[in-house]
């Protein structure tokens, strides 16, 4: 068990409400921050038992956030606690929240849980986020709740929007015109998926490239290709190769 878990099962201060295997989770991204002078933003208060519960484990040194619509859970401040009421669906809001405070290492998206508010929340705060921070948003399987603006590979649901952090992942290796590039290329290094909760890790990135070391053990009959170009006539090359054995097989061509 880890000690979020333990901590929540003996938890005897503010409610908190959360999904069993989401520690399991928490305790693989956050362990790294404990201790350290982290700055640590939550959208969705509740009942103010989750600010608690990360103050006790990131330790004295956090500075904690919270974002919530409901005006009472500004009463739920507390040393290194602070509270902004707002929508979070809401762009100038959350404008103004990034103003007031420091950038982010981790920030946990457990608010309202509509497509709507997820998105703008992403695209409006992932920027406050430190290079080497966590973006993670909590409750996504409210992606296939009809409810919630939800709904199996339906467009503009969060699963679906952030299915293209893939792509964006992937864009240096695409030379294709329709494949634009965005901001994600230079800052995203992995995006995870869990059931409920999709986890983005930020990191300086740059073009990469392949390395090779060691010595050839035999002369390669097909050297692997350096240019664009040249890997495009070699794919080239070995389609027409293919293809000559496919004629040869089936006695179009004989020798």
């Amino acid at each position: 068990m880890t000690d979020l878990e333990q901590y929540f099962r003996n938890n005897q201060n503010r409610l908190i409400h959360k999904w069993k295997h989401y520690f399991d989770i928490y305790e693989r991204y956050f362990a790294k921050y404990r201790g350290q002078e982290v700055v640590i933003l939550e959208i969705g208060v509740f009942h103010g038992g989750s600010l608690q519960m990360w103050k006790s484990y990131f330790g004295d040194k956090a500075k904690i956030y919270g974002i919530d619509i409901d005006p009472k859970c500004k009463e739920l401040e507390e040393e290194n606690i602070q509270i902004f009421i707002g929508s979070q669906a809401d762009r100038a809001f959350l404008q103004q929240v990034k103003a007031q405070i420091p950038e982010i290492d981790i920030l946990i998206n457990d608010g309202g849980h509509t497509m709507q508010q997820q998105i703008v929340s992403f695209e409006e705060l992932y920027s406050k986020v430190k290079p080497n921070g966590i973006y993670l948003c909590e409750d996504t399987m409210t992606s296939y709740w009809l409810e919630y603006g939800g709904g199996f590979r339906r467009r503009g649901t969060f699963i679906e929007y952030s299915k293209r952090f893939v792509d964006s992942i992937h864009a240096w290796h695409s030379g294709q015109a329709a494949f634009k590039k965005d901001h994600l290329i230079e800052s995203l290094a992995s995006v995870a998926f869990y059931d409920g909760i999709v986890v983005l890790e930020k990191k300086p990135m740059e073009k990469p490239y392949t390395l090779q070391s060691g010595q050839s053990s035999f002369e390669s009959e097909n050297p692997a290709p350096k240019s664009r170009r040249q890997k495009l006539n070699y794919q080239v090359l070995l389609s027409i190769n293919k293809l000559l054995q496919r004629l040869k097989l089936h006695g179009f061509i004989w020798r």
